[in-house]
C-alpha cells in the first residue's frame, strides 16, 4: 500500500503552486488537444463510428485461454474515489460490504477493490477497506467542487499503484451491487450507462469549446461512472479528463451550465477526443425512485432522495411521511434498522433500504 503525504506550505508558496499547477495543466491540455483533434478521424476509425446499445454482450476472454478448460473470463478491478468525510466513509463501507457479498457469486467478474482516498493522508478505514492514498488538488483549485478531485485521483492511482486486472470499473460510494456484475466491456470499447441529463447535443455550443472537431454524436451521453474500461485506455484518457475538468470549471458559461455534472461531461468529452466509443448498457444501474424494478440490473445508484406518503405515493422533493435521502446523513451515518418505505413504493426503494439495513447490521462498529 503506497501513501503520499502533503507538505505544509506558506501562504505565498501555496498561491504560487496553485498558479503553476493550473498553468501546467492548461499547457498540457492545449498541446494534447491539438494533437488529439488533428488525429481524431484516424482514431475514430479504430474504434468504430457507431454507438451501440446492447443489453446482453459476450464477456471478454483471455487470449491465452486453454483449449481444454475453456475461456477464462477477464476480471475487472473495482475502484471508487473518496474523501475522508463522514458522508463519504459510511457510503464506502456499505458499498464494500455489498461488493464482498456478490464478488464470488456465479456470473461475477469482479476482481480486487480499491478505495482511492484523495485526502492526502490515511484515515480510520484503511484496515477495513483496501485503500490507496493520493493527494487532493492544491487548495482552492476545485473552487468548492470536490468532485474535481476525482480525475486527478485516478491519474495518480493509475501511475503509482500496482493493479493486477486488465479492466477497471470506476464506481462511486453510492453504488450498491444488487446482482453479480459481469465484465460488460468488449476490448477497446468500454461499457457505460446513458444518463438522460447528459445531453451533448443540446449543449453543443459549450461542448465545442472543448471538442472543436468531429460529430457531436461522438461525445457519449455518459459520465465517468459506472464505466468498465481497460486499464491501458483509462491511463490514456485520465490526464485529458483531468484537464478538461479544470477548463470547464474555469469557464464561467460551462461551469454554470454543467453545474454538478461537469466532471461527467469532462469524461465524455475526453473520451471523444481520444476517439473512444462506449457501449451503453440499459441495465448497468437502476436509480430509485426514478426506476421502479431491479430485474436484471447490477447496481443500485441512490443519488436521488426518496419521499413517499403513507399511501405509497411519490412526492419527490417534499418532506412527507417517509423519506430516505443520503444527504440527510452528512454529519452522521444512517442508523441501523431503517423503517421500510410504505406499501406501494417501488421495488428499487424497498431493496435499497433492505440492503442498507443488512449492511449496517453486519458491519462491525456501525
Amino acid at each position: 500500500m503506497m501513501m503520499n503525504g502533503s507538505k505544509i506550505m506558506g501562504r505565498g508558496g501555496m498561491v504560487l503552486f496553485v498558479a503553476l499547477f493550473i498553468g501546467f495543466c492548461f499547457a498540457i491540455h492545449y498541446s494534447s488537444t491539438l494533437s488529439l483533434t488533428n488525429t481524431q478521424l484516424k482514431v475514430l476509425g479504430k474504434y468504430g463510428p457507431a454507438r451501440q446499445v446492447e443489453l446482453v454482450v459476450e464477456t471478454p476472454v483471455d487470449p491465452k485461454q486453454d483449449a481444454v478448460s475453456g475461456p477464462t473470463r477477464m476480471k475487472f478491478h473495482v475502484a471508487v474515489t473518496s474523501t475522508d468525510s463522514i458522508y463519504s466513509k459510511w457510503q464506502c463501507r456499505i458499498m464494500y460490504y455489498w461488493y464482498k457479498r456478490v464478488k464470488d457469486l456465479p456470473g461475477s467478474d469482479m476482481g480486487g477493490f480499491t478505495r482511492v482516498l484523495h485526502s492526502g493522508q490515511p484515515d480510520n478505514l484503511m484496515e477495513e477497506i483496501p485503500s490507496f492514498v493520493v493527494d487532493p488538488l492544491p487548495e482552492g483549485v476545485d473552487k468548492g467542487y470536490i468532485v474535481l478531485n476525482r480525475p486527478w485521483a485516478f491519474v495518480q492511482w493509475l501511475e503509482k499503484a500496482t493493479i493486477e486486472e486488465e479492466y477497471i470499473l470506476m464506481g462511486e460510494p453510492d453504488h450498491l451491487f444488487v446482482n453479480p456484475l459481469p465484465n460488460l466491456a468488449q476490448g477497446e470499447n468500454p461499457a457505460a450507462y446513458q444518463f438522460f441529463y447528459i445531453r451533448p447535443d443540446l449543449n453543443e455550443k459549450i461542448v465545442r469549446k472543448f471538442y472543436p472537431n468531429g460529430s457531436i454524436s461522438n461525445v457519449d451521453p455518459i459520465g465517468s461512472s459506472p464505466v468498465i474500461i481497460t486499464k491501458s485506455l483509462l491511463k490514456e484518457i485520465a490526464p485529458t479528463w483531468m484537464n478538461i475538468s479544470l477548463r470547464i470549471k474555469n469557464d464561467p458559461e460551462a461551469d454554470k451550465t454543467f453545474d454538478w455534472v461537469q466532471e461527467m461531461y469532462a469524461y465524455a468529452i475526453a473520451s471523444a477526443l481520444h476517439g473512444v466509443k462506449h457501449k451503453l448498457h440499459e441495465h448497468f444501474i437502476v436509480q430509485p425512485p426514478m426506476d421502479g424494478n431491479v430485474e436484471i440490473s447490477y447496481i443500485i445508484h441512490y443519488t436521488y432522495g426518496c419521499d413517499y406518503n403513507n399511501k405509497g405515493e411519490l412526492l419527490y422533493g417534499q418532506k412527507t411521511d417517509w423519506r430516505f435521502d443520503k444527504r440527510s446523513y452528512q454529519d452522521a451515518p444512517p442508523p441501523k434498522n431503517l423503517t421500510l418505505p410504505p406499501l406501494g413504493a417501488p421495488e428499487t426503494v424497498v431493496r435499497l433500504i433492505q440492503m442498507v439495513n443488512e449492511a449496517t447490521a453486519n458491519i462491525p462498529e456501525w
